[in-house]
């Protein structure tokens, strides 16, 4: 599947070309940048818009690393032109915007996903096995954190005050779809969303709960934290698991390491299970992470039919969590998701 990536910023550069061509069955012919002097080898040619990428008619995948705002727009161009699409999250501005999309895709018979890699970090993987194990019995608590310390603010898209900028809009999508993949859709949500930086004009800091009927799901992200924290708290009514750092196939990516290649995705710490009877702890170390299984995923129902790794469906279900998280925090209330048909 000859594929055109459409942005080679942060995202394109360090998680969407290299997961692409380390991906069996995916060819990455065409990237769409306007950076000077982008030199990415023979095989892939550099063009200036969109409009030059689908105008190739060996491109039958177009991947959206773009700033968020454009997602729904060039999402629709591309599946009006023929092409399937993989938006990088978050899927689109607003829950009305992804809708739109989907049903042209539908409409066009084309394939649209949504990059939520988290569901392959290494950590999520360990936690989604003590859950569907049993190992924890009932879980009824679980925080799930990005924190981060950059307490000086960048002159980047993602910080600026404009549609679509802001930590909630950049991290709470893997937040969400890695608690919906859990536990599926909540009944409501309270958000608290701030900017806490000097100088800063994008919210940096969002805090969260998602409630079920006896669960609770707290999912936080900051720029402020120096003092580490652990990555996910699950609670049980058997046992509790901790896990500490963030998965590191992002700083693999970023040093220019191969994916798949000799230590690829491995943890860097185990996490801690402790029994709640007896108080024994043990080290639970998850299985290597591996983000090719979402473009692998992308190829195979490209190439042989089904549905890709994240549905439609999945990604309209984290648009309609973060939506309704935006609308608590501007309430200062919670918001209730709205019951659903059958």
């Amino acid at each position: 599947m000859g594929v055109a990536l459409v942005g080679y910023g942060y995202a394109g550069q360090t998680f969407h070309a290299p997961l692409i061509q380390a991906s069996s069955g995916l060819h990455l012919r065409t990237v769409v940048s306007a950076q000077e002097g982008l030199n990415l080898g023979p095989e892939v040619k550099i063009v200036r818009g969109l409009d030059e990428a689908l105008s190739d008619p060996s491109i039958q995948l177009v991947v959206l690393a773009t700033p968020n705002a454009a997602h729904a727009p060039q999402a629709l161009k591309a599946l009006e032109a023929g092409r399937h699409v993989v938006v990088d999250k978050p899927f689109a501005l607003s829950l009305s915007e992804a809708q739109a999309v989907v049903d042209c895709a539908a409409e066009r018979g084309r394939m649209v996903s949504v990059f939520h890699n988290r569901r392959w970090d290494s950590d999520f993987l360990a936690l989604t096995h003590l859950i569907h194990s049993g190992s924890l019995g009932a879980v009824t608590r679980l925080e799930s954190s990005f924190n981060r310390y950059r307490p000086q603010v960048r002159d980047r898209w993602r910080e600026r005050d404009e549609p679509g900028a802001g930590i909630w809009f950049d991290l709470g999508p893997h937040l969400i779809d890695q608690a919906l993949m859990l536990f599926g859709r909540p009944l409501g949500i309270t958000a608290d969303i701030a900017i806490q930086r000097s100088g800063g004009l994008a919210p940096d800091y969002a805090h969260a709960v998602l409630r079920y009927d006896r669960l609770r799901v707290v999912l936080h992200a900051d720029m402020m934290s120096a003092a580490p924290a652990p990555r996910f708290v699950a609670q049980g009514q058997l046992a509790g698991f901790v896990s500490w750092g963030l998965d590191v196939q992002e700083d693999q990516l970023k040093a220019g390491q191969t994916p798949g290649s000799a230590g690829w995705g491995l943890a860097a710490e185990p996490g801690t299970l402790t029994d709640g009877q007896t108080g024994v702890r043990t080290a639970v170390t998850g299985p290597a992470g591996d983000y090719r299984q979402f473009y692998e995923g992308v190829a195979q129902a490209l190439l042989h039919g089904g549905e890709p790794p994240v549905t439609a469906r999945q990604a309209l279900a984290v648009m309609e969590v973060l939506e309704a998280g935006h609308l608590s925090h501007m309430r200062r209330a919670e918001v209730l998701l709205p019951p659903q048909d059958g």
